[in-house]
């Protein structure tokens, strides 16, 4: 214990003397206590409505895997004007997760889970009546905000819950994206091919329109808040880098990654969070405390989930591509979507069932073991699958496995995080962390998407990957996860108390 208070500054147990009382009178433990018999029956039913949101949340960033495709047709587009359907909620998610965070630690969290999923259901209603590209850009805009739900929901498990449920209940809220990602692939696909395509944002709004009954019912609002005002300003500069650089990285394919655009994005995004920064460290009450997350412990910590999601979403580009490949090519598994998808939902089933484990790990040895273990796992699953490619039942071993890593490591990372930053600034935080994941993932998407465009062959009308290109992807994947394992093996060892601050 003494160790791990040595390794941080006194303002990761308490930003002052002030707060602490306060703090300390919202403790978990004493709330559970105050609550009595009634208040713990409803806490039980705090981790599955949360965990759904997050699934239901998930579920809407996958929906249109199934008819990527096919949008050009579907919305009298060209194939570059239809890729901003997925492009946009990918802006405005990256935007949305630190955004939302920070005004749920500033006005309540569950309130903001409500708004990012009613924002989810509006967006979903106005694609169900769309036909063409511009309203159904608002609409994938609109949804893209309901990412700011998942951080949200980490940290009003840590408000809510006692320490000995909070590893877990963390472990399997955070695992959740992958989950619901990939369960919601096979179903999206069987509704695609039997149905009209609007019937998906139908769905979507009812789940979503679900997810916000369940809070509003069982979720009991965070008795904490950060006093002051929101920082308006940091929000501007943060979403106008953000769309600069993630614009850069998303269609730099397509414009050339040496095209007068792509650079020009990429410097404007330098140049923008470079006086974003200065700024931010200048105010009292920033959007992004930036002193918190240069320390070792929230630095390393989101440096690493970078490279977790490059490594996960290689396997959401190969391995619906690798099945779905006729066999005519040699290597191509020859299967319908469907049936893609449903070699590929394991995945996220092994996310769901590894979240204890996780969870136990994180609570006898440290998150950082659980973190450096979820890496090791990956980057032996992708190293495997290179040589495990030539039938469906090897594939679902690698999405298995893949999920058993990523699972581990997505759980760890909430606990790393909490354990060292103010529980009043526990929003913003897990929102920057799920920030990081998704500029790993856009990152992952564009790279991939290069080595696959670059190494294929033609076939028919059209070129197919290799699967020389399938395979470099993969030992692209397997390098983030050991670049990330190097990263979190200097992350402190705290052991226990990693796990007990987090709860405190």
């Amino acid at each position: 214990m003494t160790q791990a208070r040595d390794a941080a500054p006194p303002l990761i147990a308490g930003t002052s003397r002030r707060q602490a009382p306060q703090q300390e009178a919202d403790a978990p433990g004493e709330q559970e206590a105050v609550r009595g018999a009634d208040g713990r029956r409803r806490l039980r039913g705090v981790v599955p409505v949360l965990a759904f949101a997050g699934i239901s949340v998930a579920v809407m960033q996958t929906l249109l895997v199934p008819v990527v495709a096919q949008l050009p047709q579907l919305l009298r587009t060209t194939t570059s004007d239809a890729a901003w359907v997925v492009t946009a909620t990918l802006l405005s998610g990256a935007v949305a997760t630190p955004v939302m965070g920070r005004l749920g630690d500033l006005y309540g969290k569950r309130r903001l889970i409500l708004a990012s999923l009613g924002m989810m259901v509006l967006g979903s209603l106005v694609c169900g009546f769309s036909s063409t590209l511009v309203p159904m850009v608002a609409g994938r805009t609109l949804q893209g905000f309901a990412m700011g739900a998942i951080p949200l929901g980490v940290s009003i498990m840590r408000d809510e819950l006692p320490p000995d449920r909070l590893g877990p209940a963390m472990a399997f809220m955070s695992s959740s994206l992958g989950t619901g990602g990939a369960l919601g692939m096979p179903v999206a696909a069987y509704v695609a091919q039997r149905t009209d395509w609007h019937v998906l944002f139908f769905g979507s709004a009812g789940i979503g329109a679900l997810a916000m009954v369940l809070v509003r019912t069982v979720v009991p609002e965070s008795p904490r808040r950060l006093g002051g005002r929101f920082d308006f300003p940091g929000a501007l500069g943060l979403a106008a880098g953000l769309v600069a650089l993630l614009l850069a990285i998303s269609k730099g394919a397509a414009w050339g990654w040496g095209s007068t655009t792509t650079l020009g994005l990429f410097s404007a995004s330098l140049v923008v969070f470079a006086g974003w920064g200065v700024m931010e460290l200048r105010l009292a009450q920033p959007l992004v405390d930036l002193r918190s997350t240069v320390r070792r412990q929230v630095l390393l910590t989101n440096l690493a989930s970078i490279t977790v999601g490059l490594a996960f979403y290689a396997a959401t580009l190969v391995l619906p591509q690798l099945l779905q490949l006729p066999r005519s090519t040699g290597y191509g598994l020859g299967h319908s979507m469907l049936v893609a998808g449903m070699c590929v939902a394991p995945m996220g089933l092994a996310m769901m069932l590894v979240s204890k484990l996780s969870a136990r790990i994180s609570d006898t040895r440290g998150p950082k073991v659980s973190l450096m273990t979820g890496l090791v796992i990956l980057a032996v699953a992708y190293l495997a699958g290179t040589a495990l490619m030539g039938a469906v039942w090897q594939v679902v071993i690698i999405a298995v496995l893949i999920g058993f890593g990523i699972g581990i490591a997505y759980s760890a990372m909430p606990a790393l995080i909490l354990g060292a930053v103010d529980p009043s600034e526990s929003g913003a935080a897990n929102g920057l962390n799920t920030l990081m994941r998704s500029i790993g993932t856009s990152t992952s998407s564009a790279v991939v998407g290069v080595v696959l465009a670059r190494m294929s062959t033609p076939f028919g009308d059209a070129a197919v990957p290799t699967l020389a290109g399938f395979r470099v992807s993969f030992l692209i994947a397997a390098g983030a996860a050991l670049t990330g394992l190097l990263i979190a093996a200097f992350l402190p060892g705290r052991g226990r108390d990693g796990q007990a601050r987090a709860g405190e």
